[in-house]
């Protein structure tokens, strides 16, 4: 049986998804942020007509059509269009890989039959993509090659056999070859690939590089290149079928327990940890219930998992009973082996990320929150906020200098004299000064322009009074007057 491959090629795939969930009328184009200018990524029809060109910058692409509408690139979406398109072409052949960024490669082998021959297996191609808004070209040969060349050149079909002949007046760029070796070949006269057909290969691999005769050869057949499929994402879900309906929580968790068993066995065998889980349970009633509970970090212990579901479960309702379970790990991340034994204490960090895990489920994962130092000499710039789930701890910056309260607060006025004060009032209460250390000074950054730095450097003063508060107090030399910020422990 002669070897057949099908090349589809997506000229405007970026613009065409794009367009798919937000139609626009008239000349539309996405951008590319590059160097300190947007350029034109990809193109509709009507922009292409106008002259716009993949490439150029939007200031010169806004000068020849005013009325281009754009937007910014998405090249995730772009990403994972194509890799949905890489499933659907299946329909055509058993093995399908990706070409690039924009194609896609099917060996369609013993398949054209099936559609009434291989045009009108391009004819079901092409009116399957129109229907979903999608431009492209498709070519049919005998190599992986010969059907990438013909497919960015107008596309069509090359019987078996005729390899020499249907790709022989295409440009030798079809090859797949370099740009500044396809100008090399024009300059000396071999501009078609029909041109370097007959030519010794010898000579040709000493100027131009052996990459110019391996393509060459993989285009006519005599060098093989196979059409590898990308490997399927490993699903991560478990299913268990029971032979009569359960209602007890007790009995729904021994279920989960042999299923999470499993599940984490087979996260073990990839090296990861499971951040995101599912329990479905199917009721004899055809209806389904949902349990999820999210993992404040990668996590594939069974035990420790079936805990956080145990709130989950027991308030759901069973109805007539029970009658399957189904636990997805939707969500995962790496995770490396660890020693682990029976007898060893649970480490602080697992105990803690129990904590976070257990908080998180009951008032949101976004909600947990953690301070973590900043790289800034202002107090209220000297730490941020993030999520205690998604952001690691991190050490503390070796800061020099006197050390600061436990207790930041936005600056409060206080009535004082002197410096540092003797006495002053603070919250509608008289303090008096047992020890004083300071100052330290503290200049605004110049680069951020911030209301309560206005006022200039600010001289800090770490005051224990004889009422027993140990308070931060400042004083502004350029504009008079004393400030508590913080308190110590």
């Amino acid at each position: 049986m002669a070897r057949r491959l099908l090349s589809i090629w997506f000229p405007r795939l970026a613009s065409d998804v794009s367009l798919r969930r937000r139609p626009v009328e008239g000349p539309f184009a996405l951008t590319h942020r590059s160097g300190n200018a947007d350029h034109l990524h990809c193109l509709n029809p009507m922009a292409s007509a106008l002259g716009l060109a993949r490439g150029m910058a939007l200031a010169d692409a806004r000068a020849i059509c005013p009325d281009l509408s754009t937007r910014p690139a998405d090249l995730l979406r772009e990403g994972a269009a194509l890799s949905s398109l890489c499933r659907w072409a299946g329909r055509y052949g058993p093995m399908v890989a990706k070409e690039g960024v924009d194609g896609l490669v099917a060996d369609i082998s013993g398949v054209p039959h099936l559609f009434g021959g291989e045009q009108a297996l391009r004819e079901d191609l092409h009116a399957q993509l129109e229907r979903m808004g999608l431009h492209a070209v498709s070519a049919i040969a005998g190599t992986r090659g010969a059907a990438h060349a013909l497919a960015r050149h107008g596309g069509g079909i090359v019987p078996d056999g005729r390899l020499a002949e249907g790709i022989g007046g295409l440009p030798v760029a079809a090859l797949r070859i370099d740009h500044a070796t396809a100008e090399s070949l024009s300059r000396v006269g071999l501009s078609r690939i029909a041109d370097l057909v007959g030519q010794p290969r010898a000579p040709l691999a000493r100027r131009f590089g052996p990459g110019l005769v391996l393509r060459l050869d993989q285009a006519l057949g005599v060098q093989p290149e196979p059409v590898a499929a990308d490997r399927d994402p490993v699903h991560f879900g478990l299913r268990m079928t029971l032979p009569d309906p359960i209602g007890k929580q007790e009995d729904v968790m021994a279920g989960l327990a042999r299923l999470l068993d499993r599940l984490c066995a087979k996260l073990a065998e990839h090296h990861l940890g499971a951040r995101r889980l599912r329990l479905e349970l199917g009721r004899v009633d055809r209806s389904t219930l949902h349990v999820d509970i999210g993992l404040a970090r990668p996590m594939r212990d069974a035990s420790r998992i079936a805990a956080l579901f145990a709130k989950g479960v027991d308030e759901l309702d069973a109805g007539f009973g029970i009658e399957s379970l189904r636990l997805v790990a939707p969500v995962t991340e790496p995770l490396a082996p660890q020693q682990i034994s029976a007898t060893q204490p649970q480490r602080p960090a697992d105990a803690l990320a129990d904590l976070l895990s257990s908080l998180g489920n009951r008032i949101g994962f976004d909600r947990v929150l953690r301070l973590l130092p900043a790289d800034s000499l202002i107090p209220e710039r000297s730490f941020r906020i993030a999520p205690a789930a998604y952001a690691a701890a991190e050490p503390l910056p070796n800061r020099h200098g006197p050390a600061w309260p436990i207790t930041l607060f936005p600056p409060e006025p206080i009535t004082a004299q002197g410096s540092p004060p003797a006495r002053f009032r603070w919250r509608r209460m008289s303090f008096t000064t047992l020890r004083a250390t300071g100052p330290e000074r503290i200049a605004p950054e110049w680069w951020f322009d911030d209301p309560n730095w206005r006022t200039g450097l600010r001289d800090y003063w770490r005051i224990e009074t004889r009422e027993g508060p140990r308070l931060w107090l400042f004083h502004t030399p350029q504009s008079p007057g004393w400030y508590a910020q913080g308190e110590f422990a």
